[in-house]
């Protein structure tokens, strides 16, 4: 005896072999369709969550500080090289030192960069001790200017290089003094005052490295 096949509902009647084989097939695409979606859900909440690790998870710490320049020490074995005194610029708490080293060239000279300590406050100043040099060297570093005027600060007189706009974009002011065999340089993007602060507070170590002539 044949099997009767069921009557479906919804077309009050048995449904053909074909019908049964599309019905089947139309389960199958609409099962591996929500597998689908199911697994693209689950795949973005994992990579939620590894992001999620990687930003809140992941020890980040604070940038390694760079290491305090010792001028003084720098300045010593100059100062053994040179076979006389090297300025060491007193850094109080309004400067830092960003470099300090000895070049070379047809004129050894001892550079002292400074920039201001604190976060609201920009420029640098250059001190530059030319060994064996005169005022004829300055305008190898500023770019062929010479001296427009001169200043006393501390009963000292000071060379001025008035470099405005025609100077280096980087700086824009100079003064410099003959401190026995050795010419003296402060340059840079500070302005006037700040720059004769800096110069002032050289009076002794300039004055001493006279007498050491």
């Amino acid at each position: 005896m044949s099997k009767e096949r069921p009557i479906v509902a919804g077309i009050n009647r048995a449904e053909t072999p074909q019908e049964t084989a599309d019905r089947k097939a139309e389960a199958s695409r609409v099962y591996r369709s929500s597998q689908t979606f199911r697994n693209l859900i689950a795949a973005l909440i994992v990579t939620v969550g590894v992001v999620a690790i990687v930003v809140f998870g992941v020890p980040r710490g604070e940038p390694t500080p760079k290491p305090e320049i010792d001028v003084a020490a720098i300045a010593a074995d100059v100062e053994t090289n040179m076979q006389r005194p090297a300025i060491v610029p007193d850094v109080d708490e309004f400067w830092r030192v960003n470099a300090a080293e000895l070049g070379g060239g047809a004129v050894p000279v001892w550079n002292v960069t400074l920039a201001p300590a604190a976060d609201d406050e920009r420029g640098f100043v250059r001190v530059a001790q030319a060994f064996g040099a005169d005022v004829s060297w300055a305008p190898q570093v500023l770019g062929g200017r010479t001296a427009d005027d001169t200043t006393t600060i501390d009963g000292r007189e000071w060379d001025v290089f008035n470099l405005g706009e025609s100077g280096d974009a980087n700086i824009s002011y100079a003064i410099g003094t003959q401190a026995g065999p050795d010419y003296v340089l402060l340059y840079g993007s500070r302005s006037a005052e700040s720059t004769a602060e800096l110069a002032e507070s050289l009076s002794t170590q300039l004055d001493a490295l006279e007498e050491a002539e």
